[in-house]
């Protein structure tokens, strides 16, 4: 397995504790003030999605600069 599809196969992991992490932060706020875990959680999460969003531009950028 390369290292792309291991981090693509992590994010899409990631992507799916980050869909349930939100659904509890709402389902916790419905029942009153959270934890702080539940809130600040799906922020963790938010950096591999930049990292996976940013990737594809930045393969660009390098690919231009060694041409």
């Amino acid at each position: 397995m390369t290292w792309s599809t291991a981090i693509r196969q992590g994010h899409r992991w990631l992507s799916i504790i980050f869909t349930a992490t939100v659904l509890a932060n709402f389902a916790a706020m419905a029942r009153g003030e959270p934890p702080a875990w539940i809130v600040y959680s799906p922020l963790l999460l938010l950096f591999s999605g930049l990292y996976m969003f940013i990737l594809p531009y930045a393969a660009r950028w390098r690919g231009r600069r060694q041409a």
